[in-house]
This record gives C-alpha cells, structure tokens and sequence, in this order.
C-alpha cells in the first residue's frame, strides 16, 4: 500500500509566526503600513505599529552587534543550482571568508543560498537577513544567524549598517534596489564610503552603458558617481575590489582625521587659546598605557 505525499503547503512569516494555507494574510506588513486607509482608523492602529517596528531595530541591532567585518552579497532568487552564476556566488562567499569576513545575504533562495553555503562551507559566518513575503520560502538551510524582518525599511537598514562592501550578482528588481540604495547613500554622503562591486560578467554592460551614457550626459550624474561601482569578472577580482577598497577608505578616514586634528591645533595657536596636544603629542609613558592617539 503507498501513501501519496502532498507538496509542502507554502509558508508566510510574520516575526515569529508561521501561517499556511487559509491563515496567510493577503497584504503583506508593508502594505498595511504604507496604506492611507479609511477615515480615521490609523490613529488606532499606526502607534502600535510603531512599537513593533522598534522592536525588530532592537532585535536587529542586538543580534547583529558582535558580527565583526561582514559583506553582503545580493542576487537573484531565481537563480538554480547548476548554474554559473550560483556557482560564482558560492566562490565570492569563500573569497570573503578566506578574507576575514562574514557573509550576509537576504536569507532566500537562489543568489542567497549559495552565497551562504559558500561561507558555510568555508568555516565563516553565514547570516540571513529574511524579509515578510506572501508565499516565501522562508530562510535557506545554510544561514548560522537568521533574522527575519517584516518590513523592508529595516532589513535594509541593518545591510548598511553591519555591511564593509556590496558585492551584487545578476538579479530583478529587488537586487537593483538594493544595489541603488547603497549606491546614493555612499553618493550623498550619508555613509562612510564602502566598496560596491557588479559581478556577472557582461550581465551589467547594459546598465553601465546606460549610466556612462544618457544619465551622465544629461547631467543627472557626476562623472565620479559612476567610478563609484566597481566591475569584476571573477570572484577573486570581487573579493580583491573590496579588500583593496576598504584598506584604501580606511587609510583615508585616518588621513582625514589627522588633517582634522592638525587644523584644529593651528587655529587653537593663531587665536592664543589653550594649545591641545598635537598628534601622537602625549607623553610616552601614557601612550605606553594605552592613552595615545
């Protein structure tokens, strides 16, 4: 006698609830946040809502905090085994640990998977950051340390804040807004710059052919924005970029202190005020202590 085994029944997140089948929502937390609604309904609903959107910033934060130097690798879900992109994700994700870094990746299928597979298999940390969708498929077996995010705002937030460098492989819409949000913060200012590296061969030609082109011509862009991306064709060149790319940043923000300080000491001499200590000034038995700069 056999017995028919049905497929699993898709599965819906929300924080630490699971849904299947008739339970699962038919707007996603999103949704129900960024929509108007009717009448005056929101001012009952809208502050609780605050109140779980800090707590997934402090579930964030607290399991986050001691990850140490970590990457983020994005990508397409769509993307199967077998094929050459998965294969490169799994080498970049190697690369990185061999490096010193932890590898972060949405927690999904595809792209993710076997970027996370490849810092497992590398003896590295392997983290998801997963994300409330209808019908998801919930975080790959090869994530060591998952965090699962109703709301997109926040899961992004926690790839910029605990991310040294992007390395972005073929993907849809959700890879390119990723690659984008990175992309105008570092452009803006608004982050401490960060290596942010296309990989895929000529699956970016198009794209960069576009930004070199109408977009720069038009004068929607400085001719710098573009030298912001980094292109490589392998994963040693990916994982190169970004090692080389955050020596060169961190050398620079050293530089940049210096400099600060220096001035701050000249014009504290040109006014006749009290003369701080210049760089590296202290004496030697408090460097020695470890009081120095």
């Amino acid at each position: 006698m056999t017995h028919e085994t049905s497929a699993p029944a898709p599965e819906y997140r929300r924080g630490p609830v699971l849904l299947r089948r008739d339970q699962i929502p038919a707007t996603t937390s999103d949704q129900r946040l960024l929509s108007r609604g009717e009448g005056a309904s929101w001012l009952h609903s809208d502050p609780w809502r605050v109140m779980r959107i800090q707590s997934e910033f402090v579930e964030g934060f607290g399991a986050l905090a001691e990850v140490g130097p970590a990457v983020s690798v994005f990508g397409s879900a769509r993307v199967k085994p077998g094929d050459p992109y998965y294969a490169m994700a799994q080498d970049v994700a190697r690369g990185l640990v061999d490096a010193g870094y932890a590898v972060i990746t949405g927690g999904g299928p595809g792209i993710m998977e076997a970027a996370n597979q490849g810092a497992t298999e590398a003896e590295g940390l392997s983290i998801g950051l997963g994300i409330e969708l209808p019908f998801e498929q919930g975080m790959n077996r090869w994530v060591d340390l998952g965090v699962n995010f109703r709301y997109f705002f926040a899961r992004k937030t926690m790839f910029v804040k605990y991310s040294e460098g992007f390395v972005v492989l073929p993907g849809g819409f959700g890879t390119f807004d990723e690659l984008f949000e990175a992309l105008t913060l570092v452009q803006t200012h608004k982050v401490t710059g960060f290596p942010i590296v296309l990989l895929g061969g000529d699956y970016w030609d198009g794209l960069l052919a576009w930004l070199r082109g109408p977009v720069l011509e038009n004068g929607m862009i400085a001719a710098a924005d573009v030298d912001l991306l980094h292109v490589a064709s392998t994963a040693e060149e990916a994982v190169d970029v970004v090692v080389r790319r955050n020596a060169e940043i961190r050398a620079e923000e050293a530089a940049a202190a210096e400099a600060t300080e220096r001035a701050n000491h000249e014009a504290q001499v040109a006014s006749g005020g009290p003369v701080p200590e210049p760089v590296g000034g202290e004496p030697e038995d408090e460097q020695l202590a470890g009081g120095g700069w």
